[in-house]
């Protein structure tokens, strides 16, 4: 089987490379780059373009089997362009139909594109989501994501290529981008932290798992034409995901009490409303469909790799 990965140079894509290129699994491998990754195996095809700034206008083989589309504009912490959306559709709208129309061309099998819970909406309240509930995007990023899945559905209905969508929550280790990173950083300090009286719910995904997911989202027959939720089994709260970083740290966890109305209202004034969202919120994911399609049960369980994540951060600061 060839598969054709984009993003293969990222967070996700590169520990899916490494999954992917064992030569135990028989697959041949491709990547979409923006320029040559010197760290990539020499067996594995490298498709870019220097002169190209949309690097989706590069024309893939043949005879690929599979894509996984993984590469995209991503949140960014500070923006700083005056229209966001327009900048998220460019990459994750638009250079994603270019990609996908060569596809339909090319007859590829599967298209596999990952997309992200944020779809769904940022928080939840009574139930967990699942894939049959209403899309509520709450950022730029999120609605340039539920757009493009529109536009999949429409493109490839009918036709002989099969669509996987993948909506993950956020995806953490110890090399993690984004807030995760800044989290972790936060945790390895001795700081007491406001988290005593949280009892939010809340679901990620270790990227293993994630991993893991795709994988089996290559071949498995049921995946066809369908739309998942892919998570860890076990929802914690904030207070738990930091107790768990920190046995993994081997450093002592001190919490402190603060009102959360409180906290809620000074998030408020310093424009960090996102961020108090994302700490004290709940957002839990339903992974039944994944579960009984596809027969998929995630390999670590939260616990093990919030632990795993703790223990190699440290290892990559010393």
């Amino acid at each position: 089987m060839y598969i054709l990965i984009t993003g293969a140079s990222g967070f996700v894509g590169s520990h899916l490379v490494k999954l992917l290129s064992n030569s135990n699994l028989g697959y041949q491998l491709a990547v979409l780059l923006r320029s040559k990754d010197s760290s990539l195996n020499s067996d594995i095809l490298q498709l870019y373009s220097e002169s190209s700034d949309n690097f989706f206008e590069r024309e893939i083989p043949e005879n690929i089997d599979v894509i996984i589309h993984l590469a995209g504009r991503a949140h960014i912490l500070n923006e700083q362009t005056t229209d966001p959306l327009s900048e998220f559709r460019k990459v994750n709208l638009e250079g994603t139909l270019q990609l996908a129309r060569q596809a339909l061309d090319k007859k590829v099998k599967r298209f596999i594109f990952m997309s992200s819970i944020g779809v769904n909406g940022s928080v939840t309240s009574q139930q967990p989501f699942t894939e049959d509930a209403p899309a509520q995007p709450h950022a730029d990023y999120a609605v340039s994501k539920l757009e493009a899945e529109q536009e999949l559905k429409k493109l490839f209905a009918g036709s002989d290529t099969e669509l996987v969508i993948i909506r993950p929550p956020l995806v953490y280790a110890a090399h993690a981008p984004g807030n995760f990173a800044r989290l972790l950083k936060l945790v390895a300090t001795n700081l007491p932290l406001p988290f005593a009286g949280t009892k939010n719910k809340r679901s990620f995904v270790a990227l293993e798992n994630l991993v893991d997911f795709i994988q089996t989202c290559i071949e498995h027959p049921n995946a066809a034409n369908q739309t998942f939720l892919v998570a860890d089994q076990t929802r914690i709260s904030t207070r738990e995901l930091v107790q768990y970083l920190k046995q993994g740290m081997g450093k002592p966890t001190r919490f402190i009490y603060l009102p959360q109305p409180l906290m809620k209202l000074g998030a408020a004034c310093v424009g960090k409303s996102k961020l108090y969202e994302q700490l004290f919120e709940s957002l839990e994911v339903d992974t039944t469909k994944a579960q009984k399609l596809l027969g998929w049960t995630a390999p670590l369980t939260t616990q093990q790799a919030m632990l795993q994540a703790g223990q190699n951060y440290l290892k990559m600061k010393e």
